[in-house]
Parts: structure tokens; sequence; C-alpha cells
């Protein structure tokens, strides 16, 4: 299993040669004395060149590494999407050899039980990343009483009171959009990646149940004030003013740098390593994930129809996501029917299907709701955004002007 993971690591790597910068891997880590070598040559390479089969086999001596066949060889191993459980295998592997030649030395050695512990005690503070000393913590906060400082502000939503709650959306967050359908969740979502986009972040949109060109129609409407059903035939259905604001909307809306992924059924896995490719290629903007929507995403594992185990695991892994990447991750997410059975259908936190672990998991749950959807005598500009749940934060309703054909979301405080 390790010689496999290994190559599989090493392959990866010749199609995502990114994934060197972020590796934890070291040359010691590999247990074939060629697949030290090639590792070893491919940081080299990458450090100063593109890395692929061609660069590499002409820049260094490929015997060394088995020749060129083998170099294709374990490209057919790469998989960019598992590339995170073959680190483990080969660090775990890795591991398990230390430890074998720790006992042996300490065999041959006469080690005491104290030093034996104390080996294989580094041993895993080695794997260790997330260690923090409370004094080095401590260190950084202790002049902060007189030093003056600006507020740090996490990626605006384009609202201004829902920002003084959250303080933004804010890194390493996993915030839950819910709604009953018709409320203007993807609208919303929309309106936040927009507003990321222009304030110098990188919206990254999983768009799972909604083509592409459907996201671009609604991100195009909502900057320009269109109507959605005119963009069917821009040609016929703008009007000549509209049609004069064309390249200025064009132009905002490329300014967004909006990345948008819809495939169908997609994975963490897939998230993940598309998440990491976007990264890649905009390395000075701060990623910000819109999935659309939670219970589209196909779980890793099969659990028969069991639709709590599926958005318990599904839930975690968004949460985990983004701690790792250190981004906010707005998810969206449907509500159940027992909001209708109320006469006051504002959502509730049992309303989000399979709550218990979309609860816990998340940072932040906002709901959406309009009341003109239910009362006919309700203002139809107003949608109510209700912040009901906050880790770090406050709760409470925030009302916005909503209009449903062209997607505008505008902040009624600042009107």
């Amino acid at each position: 299993m390790s010689v496999e993971a290994e190559k599989a690591v090493l392959g990866t790597f010749l199609e995502c040669p990114y994934l060197l910068k972020e590796t934890v891997l070291t040359e010691t880590h590999f247990s074939d004395p060629k697949h030290r070598k090639l590792f070893a040559a491919m940081k080299r390479i990458a450090q100063q060149d593109e890395l692929d089969i061609v660069t590499l086999s002409t820049r260094e001596d490929v015997a060394n590494f088995g020749g060129l066949s083998y170099l294709n060889e374990i490209s057919a191993f790469a998989n960019e999407t598992k590339f995170d459980q073959y680190e483990v295998l080969v660090l775990d592997e890795w591991k398990e050899r230390e430890k074998r030649r720790i006992l042996v030395v300490a065999a041959q050695e006469n080690w005491d039980v104290d030093k034996i512990t104390t080996a294989l005690t580094r041993l895993n503070e080695g794997r260790i990343t997330d260690h923090h000393d409370i004094n080095d913590l401590l260190q950084e906060v202790a002049e902060a009483p007189w030093t003056p400082t600006e507020r740090k502000m996490g990626a605006p939503s384009g609202i201004s009171e829902l920002d003084k709650m959250l303080n933004g959306f804010n890194d390493g967050d996993s915030i839950i959009l819910a709604a009953r359908p018709s409320m203007g969740k993807t609208d919303f979502m929309i309106h936040f990646a927009k507003s990321v986009g222009w304030h110098g972040y990188l919206p990254i949109v999983f768009s799972l149940e909604m083509a592409a060109d459907k996201i671009r129609d609604r991100l195009i409407g909502s900057i320009g004030g269109f109507n959605r059903m005119k963009l069917r035939n821009p040609y016929h259905d703008l009007s000549e003013e509209q049609k004069r604001m064309w390249i200025e909307v064009i132009g905002k809306a490329s300014e967004t740098h909006m990345q948008i992924f819809d495939g169908a059924g997609q994975s963490i896995a897939d998230i993940r390593s598309k998440i990491r490719k976007s990264i890649n290629r905009f390395p000075d903007r701060k990623p910000v994930v819109f999935i659309d929507y939670l219970t589209l995403i196909r779980p890793e594992r099969y659990y028969g129809g069991n639709m709590h185990l599926q958005v318990t695991e599904i839930s975690r892994a968004i949460k985990e996501t983004a701690k790792e990447f250190s981004c906010p991750i707005i998810t969206l997410a449907q509500l159940s029917r027992d909001v209708e059975k109320r006469s006051d259908k504002r959502p509730l936190m049992s309303d989000i299907r399979e709550s218990g672990s979309i609860e816990q998991d998340a940072d932040v749950v906002i709901f959406l709701y309009r009341d003109s959807y239910y009362n006919a005598e309700a203002d139809p500009r107003v949608a109510e955004v209700i912040v009901a749940k906050s880790r770090n934060g406050a709760v409470g309703t925030v009302r916005v002007s909503y209009n449903r054909n062209t997607g505008v979301i505008q902040d009624l405080y600042r009107s």
C-alpha cells in the first residue's frame, strides 16, 4: 500500500505541481529511494520553472527515477481529488516505519522506558501542525489595549446591518443560508458573491442544481437591474437604454472574478480540489465559497438512504473544509414543510431538514423570509434576513429591499 500511495502522490504532483507548495511531505517520508530522489527533483524544478514530465526529463537524469516509462506509469496514478487521502497514507506509513526503527534501536541500545516514550511522543508531535503555545498567543495581544489597530472585518455581504451583526463572513466559518422555495436563496447567494468579489475576495460558486449560464444571467440582471425574462433574448427584449448600459454591466460582472462549477453530484473531495485549483489560479485573492445546495452534495459513503447520516457527514466535512482553507463557506439549504403548518411562517432552527448536525456544525445560520409570499397585503419588496444563530456575533432580523424580477437586493437601512 505504501508504494502505491507514494506513486499516487508523486503522479498527482506531476499533474498538479502547485500541490508541492502546500504539501507537508518531505523526502524522508518516502520509503522507495527513487521516490525520494524524484520528490527532491520535483521540488527543485517547481521552485524555478513549470513542472511536467518533459521538463523533468530534460533537467534531470531520469534513470535515477526508474526511467521515462516509470514517470509515465506514476502519472497514471494521479488523482487530485484524492490527494489528501494519499498524503495521509504516506505519512501514516512513514510513522509506522519510524516506530519500528525506534523500537529496534531501543532494543539494541537497551533504552529505558522513559527514553522510548519520549522518542515515540516526538514522532507523534512531528505530525502535529495545529499546536499553539498559550504564551505565544498571549504575546500577540499583550499590548493590544494600548496599540491602535483597525477593526478586522470579514468578507462583506453587501448588506450593512448584516455585516454589523456578523462582522462580515469570517475565515473558517460554516454559514447556512436556508429558506423555503421561492424565497430568493440563489439571488441572495449571488448578491453576497458579487459583494465579496468587488471587495477583492475570490467568490467560488458550486451550483449543483442551476447551470452556470443561468448564474451568469442572474448576476447580470442583479447588476444592471434587468428583468431576467428579458435576458432570454437581449437583442429583442432590452430597451435602447439598457443596451447602452450593457457593456458597463458586463465589465462590472467581470470584476467579481466569480468562479462557477456547475457539475451535478459533486462530492466534498471534488469541491476541495476545485477550491485548491482556484486559489492557485488567483493567489492574491482570499476565497469565499458558496454551495447551492447542501443535500445535492454527494456523500463519500453510501448510507442506505439514511438522509440523517448523509447530511451529518456532509455538514461536518463542510466545516472541516472551511477551517482547512481558512475561508467562509456559505451553503444553501432547504427548509421542511413544517413551516407551512404554523400561523407565523418565519423559519425556526428545527425547520432545517435533518437539522441536528447542521445546527451543531454551523457557525452562522441565516433564514430568508418574505411575508408577501403568504400574505397578499404585505409589501412584496421587503425580505427579512433572519440571523438565527451566530457563534461569535449577534442574532436578529435585517430587512432589505428585494426585487424578485431582477434579483436586486438593497439595504433598507442605507436608504
